[in-house]
């Protein structure tokens, strides 16, 4: 999921590092102090995930868990994302520092939009609790290498093919991450509800 350097097209990377920003600006506004601590947890989470890579046919895949994040941190997991990118980059030379904007957006975006969606959904609980925490987990993956995907089609029509890969090697990451993410989900709601702001949504 991480795009190198020099791939990219410079409309392209202009276009990551502005919305990244601003994602990450709003991230960074809308964050209650109190959270800071889950904040620095879950971007750890999301920079040990994404380091394990399992091979799929031509290419490998790794968990990413934005989902998870967008649930827990709302518009937060833009900075929690792009600090995890960052080390990465800087660490393990995976994706860059010139790709770290488009990056942070290709994985962040997905998993706010996700948080809109079906935080309310898992707030009310019941039986559409571990339906919404799958949804949660899955679709972010599959928006994310969506958005790649047209990352590498607007720089070359050429990548055209090596994006059709991505999107087909990203399926099995999608069941395992709704998995996880309702295991996750449901365990925060037992344990820890505070986590997912379930009392403060519930009583809003």
């Amino acid at each position: 999921m991480h795009i190198s350097e020099g791939v990219l097209s410079t409309p392209v990377l202009a276009a990551g590092w502005a919305l990244a920003v601003g994602g990450t600006w709003l991230g960074i506004k809308r964050l209650d102090h109190e959270r800071i601590m889950t904040v620095a947890m879950l971007s750890a989470a999301f920079f040990v995930a994404s380091l394990i890579h399992f091979p799929v046919g031509p290419t490998s895949v790794h968990l990413v868990l934005n989902g998870l994040l967008g649930i827990i941190l709302g518009w937060a997991a833009f900075p929690a994302i792009m600090v995890g990118l960052l080390l990465q980059a800087v660490f393990f030379q995976f994706g860059g520092l010139t790709t770290l904007g488009i990056n942070t957006f290709n994985m962040a975006a997905p998993a706010v939009l996700c948080y809109l969606v079906f935080h309310r959904l898992i707030v009310k609980g019941g039986g559409v609790r571990p339906v919404a925490a799958f949804f949660a987990g899955a679709l972010p993956i599959a928006l994310s290498a969506v958005l790649v995907s047209l990352c590498l089609v607007f720089t070359d029509e050429g990548f055209l093919a090596a994006a059709g890969t991505l999107l087909l090697a990203h399926l099995p990451v999608m069941g395992i991450e709704g998995v996880v993410t309702v295991f996750i989900i449901s365990f925060l709601a037992k344990v820890q509800p505070e986590i997912l702001n379930l009392q403060r949504v519930a009583g809003a």
